[in-house]
């Protein structure tokens, strides 16, 4: 693959690198900055629909994220330079999906795909209406495959009848892993959360609940590895509402299942207020030697032993 941006897909949106600052205690990227870049990307395929003002503070209309499919490939460390293509998959009467997909610039391999669902809808309101004319004729312009490296290996993308409520989570026993409130900063031009804030602090608390998983499949290795940690290889993020600043959230999490190499984790973003959900996500996790870089694959007992961390019945 290497030499070229896989299939060239679409066209570029998005051009940079990684900063030190922005990789974590694994020595890549954190997931949160892959959907910040996601985002900007987002607005130039706006732009190149004829939607140049469609984040900006001013804009009547915008594109309003529903629901992103994540695959992170390969690992982007420290100084990694990216680049980001993406095309239009679909569109309907005022909805869109979308594919971006982040490169290697040295090598053309991909980092990471984003295929997600949008819906054309007022910036002040978030109420959806038709496309224009002239963006659907731009968009038949920038029709894409969605690419295999960019389909679904472990989740399954069907239609959600979403379970997640306070209520729910407390009968199911899942707590907080995070919780806390959402500022001016963490914010939109519309006053919205960015989405990269429920990926980012499902990161900051999975320790809280993934701490001691990781452990026991460490432990439980051959050749146990000195350092350890977490990777994601695949996530669904589903969103129901968006918290505006000053908005509160909890994020209640549990084990799904896992099996010899992943992990399956759900993820759910309440509103401690109103106990609805804002948003809700899954996630295929592995637990990683930080030293050789790989996968830490769990024993049969240490399997066993996760058994008593699963949540049955767990969904999005």
């Amino acid at each position: 693959m290497a030499g070229g941006d896989a299939d060239k897909l679409g066209i570029e949106v998005w051009r940079g690198g990684v900063n030190t600052w922005e990789c974590d205690e694994m020595g890549h990227m954190n997931v949160r900055f892959y959907v910040v870049r996601a985002l900007e990307g987002l607005v130039g395929l706006a732009a190149a629909l004829g939607m140049p003002k469609a984040y900006a503070p001013e804009a009547v209309a915008t594109l309003m994220l529903r629901e992103q499919h994540i695959r992170f490939l390969r690992e982007a460390r420290p100084g990694a330079l990216l680049h980001m293509r993406a095309g239009v998959a679909e569109i309907g009467e005022s909805d869109l999906r979308l594919v971006q997909a982040l490169y290697h610039s040295g090598t053309g391999e991909p980092a990471a795909t984003f295929v997600s669902r949008l819906s054309h809808v007022t910036a002040a309101d978030a109420r959806p209406f038709p496309w224009p004319r002239q963006v659907r004729e731009r968009a038949a312009n920038l029709m894409v495959e969605v690419p295999d490296y960019a389909a679904p290996r472990g989740l399954d993308l069907g239609p959600v009848d979403s379970q997640a409520s306070l209520e729910r989570a407390r009968a199911l026993g899942i707590g907080p892993i995070a919780s806390g409130a959402f500022a001016p900063q963490d914010c939109d031009a519309f006053g919205r959360m960015r989405a990269e804030q429920f990926i980012g602090r499902i990161s900051d608390g999975i320790p809280q609940l993934a701490g001691e998983i990781r452990a026991i499949i460490a432990g439980g290795a051959p050749n146990p590895p000195e350092r350890f940690g977490g990777a994601v290889l695949e996530y669904r993020l589903i969103h129901f509402d968006w918290p505006r600043a000053g908005g509160r959230f909890a994020i209640h999490s549990g084990l799904a299942g896992a099996d010899a190499r992943t992990q399956r984790i759900v993820n759910w973003m309440l509103d401690p207020d109103t106990g609805k959900p804002w948003a809700t996500s899954m996630a295929i996790a592995a637990t990683f030697d930080i030293d050789a870089r790989k996968i830490v694959p769990a024993s049969p007992e240490a399997l066993a032993r996760l058994a008593a961390f699963t949540t049955d019945g767990l969904s999005l």
